[in-house]
């Protein structure tokens, strides 16, 4: 397969053009931030993706990670990247200058996250857990250890987990049974065994910071008795290095289809040392600091694996040669390159026009996580916050669903050479498929789409939404040559407005509603909020007239596409949404 170069003219086009970064970020507190400035940092980061982390993606994968002696070693090569990439100060770009962080905007931590995820899914993830763990820390911990812990783990010099999943609970995190004693210290004694660890344990950093959930005694039944605790691989020392090794350990490293390089973990705490993270009981509302962030970068992953494939399907269609397109001329002439295949080239197209649509979504948030952030007006942050918390199930689910779509279809264009591992196709579709799985299922997704994110702010949250798209289609109606754009997108948005309300009063009369109509309903929004950014990139584009350059040019073609290909697909699915849960609920138990 073809190597990896970081799409760095679009990420350019979208914060320097389209989406106007620079000017969206001037209000917010912090530092300024020049389009200069993030196109340097979006370059260097680009050449370290594919120069340092793309070559390390089949070897590690063919290598896997190993327990030795009760220590994780991952694939050769992985240990100097991570060295390299911590050198090189990209852990502390977006975090806050007061923990050593540079202070940049989220885009930019997006955007790199995307170009880690292209180039090598599974070595992302460990930067990937440290950024979500900082978050947590920083939001809920005491500043005591702030202190301790966050310069490190800015520096990336100590990385982060997540424990949550039990063997006997899995999402149902309200069976978890690991216990938290207190050690009259102020810290407490952590027991018990925790599944599906991700970077648990490696020899990449020196230390690992475990954000782990637990039961204090007493503690009420389900998630309302649910605490969150640090505990790190080593303790701090006086000095504030290493001191002695906590009472954790690995069990085993799971066998899994894909992320072989990426060491998943059964993690045993017998008695580990730990310190309480926000206030006893109310771990969840601390854990999803991190959830959030995490669910927002798993989307990420599925966008940079969408990417990859598209990349490697694209230029394997140029070279490759077989047959002839219908019509074309024969007499002799020979193979044409499958790029003249209509199939081949619908297949690419429609893989383009997730990743083009879907990385200007993720900028467009990443933009309002900096306004939910930084921007000095309360009423400025809490609009930004509920959009965010509206699009993170989107963002999460519909990513990942069609980063896998997209991996089978770059591996469709391959042909059987796809299934192969020589070309790395087969590596991308086991790759993201965890996507799909972890950080909450794309199922529990959609439902907390539908049964918490719809409710918010008393059920307007999703009309605000709607009138951002509904601002777009009105603006496009004064732009010549927009209307064959807008008019479907506002044909769709109309069924999504009616799903949304539907949906709404059939839940409170039927739980069962809720349930049966989630994925679909999650689907149809995505698509919704997918045909938005083509709308914004076609009108942009028409509006500059003569002066368009090629990727505006394309941009509209894209769009055209979208809309008469792709859009459609929500005429299906509201029809499916409204037949509602009767068809689904309709088959007894016993008869499966």
């Amino acid at each position: 397969m073809a190597g990896y170069q970081a799409p760095t003219d679009d990420m350019l086009y979208l914060i320097g053009e389209l989406l106007d970064a620079e000017a969206a970020l001037a209000p917010l507190a912090g530092e300024a931030a020049p389009l200069a400035l993030m196109g340097d940092v979006l370059r260097e980061a680009g050449k370290f993706c594919a120069e340092i982390v793309q070559p390390l993606n089949q070897p590690g994968d063919i290598e896997g990670c190993r327990l030795e002696n009760g220590v994780v070693r991952t694939p050769a090569g992985f240990a100097a990247a991570y060295g390299a990439f911590v050198e090189a100060g990209w852990p502390g770009l977006a975090h806050d200058p007061a923990h050593g962080g540079q202070g940049l905007p989220r885009v930019l931590q997006i955007l790199l996250d995307e170009m880690m995820s292209s180039a090598n899914f599974a070595f992302g993830l460990f930067p990937g857990l440290t950024h979500g763990a900082v978050e947590a820390i920083a939001r809920h911990a005491e500043p005591a250890l702030q202190e301790i812990y966050l310069p490190k783990m800015v520096a990336g010099t100590w990385t982060g987990a997540m424990a949550l999943t039990e063997a006997h609970a899995g999402s149902d995190l309200g069976l978890l049974r690991t216990k938290a004693e207190p050690a009259g210290d102020g810290s407490y004694r952590i027991t018990g065994s925790k599944i599906f660890i991700s970077a648990g344990d490696h020899d990449l950093a020196e230390n690992i910071i475990h954000l782990v959930l637990a039961r204090l005694p007493g503690a009420p039944p389900g998630t309302r008795g649910i605490s969150l605790f640090l505990v790190p691989k080593f303790l701090p020392g006086a000095d504030g290095g290493l001191g002695a090794r906590n009472e954790l350990s690995v069990g085993s490293l799971e066998h899994k289809m894909g992320i072989k390089a990426s060491p998943t973990c059964v993690m045993n705490y017998d008695g580990a040392r730990g310190w309480l993270i926000g206030a006893p009981h109310r771990g969840l509302a601390a854990m999803f600091t991190m959830m959030n962030a995490e669910r927002l970068f798993v989307g990420v992953q599925g966008l940079g694996v969408a990417e990859a494939a598209y990349q490697g399907a694209a230029s394997y269609a140029r070279e490759r040669r077989q047959g002839r397109a219908g019509g074309a001329p024969g007499d002799g002439a020979g193979p044409q390159p499958i790029l003249e295949h209509p199939d081949v080239r619908k297949m690419l197209l429609t893989i383009r026009a997730f990743t083009e649509a879907g990385r200007a979504l993720a900028v467009w948030t990443a933009l309002e996580l900096d306004k939910a952030a930084r921007h000095p007006d309360p009423a400025e942050r809490a609009d930004a916050e509920g959009l965010v918390a509206l699009l993170t199930p989107v963002i999460k689910a519909a990513f990942s669903d069609l980063g896998l779509e997209a991996a089978v279809l770059g591996q469709q264009v391959f042909g059987g050479h796809g299934y192969v591992r020589e070309h790395g196709m087969e590596q991308l579709v086991r790759d993201v498929r965890i996507a799909q799985l972890y950080e909450g299922t794309n199922g529990i997704q959609a439902m907390d789409l539908v049964s918490r994110k719809l409710q918010l702010e008393n059920g307007t949250l999703p009309a605000r939404f709607f009138a951002l798209v509904r601002q777009t289609i009105g603006a496009g109606g004064a732009i010549a040559g927009a209307d064959p754009i807008v008019a479907p997108l506002g044909e769709a948005l109309d069924r999504l407005e009616g799903a949304t309300a539907r949906l709404l009063a059939r839940s409170a009369a039927d739980p069962h509603e809720a349930g049966a109509a989630a994925t679909d309903y999650l689907k149809l929004f995505a698509l919704v909020a997918l045909g938005w950014m083509w709308a914004r990139m076609a009108c942009h584009a028409l509006a500059l007239g003569e002066a368009a350059q090629p990727l505006h040019r394309r941009k509209l073609v894209l769009a055209r596409f979208f809309m008469a290909r792709i859009l459609p697909q929500t005429v299906a699915l509201d029809g499916a949404l409204a037949a509602g849960a009767a068809p689904v609920m309709a088959l007894e138990a016993d008869a499966f």
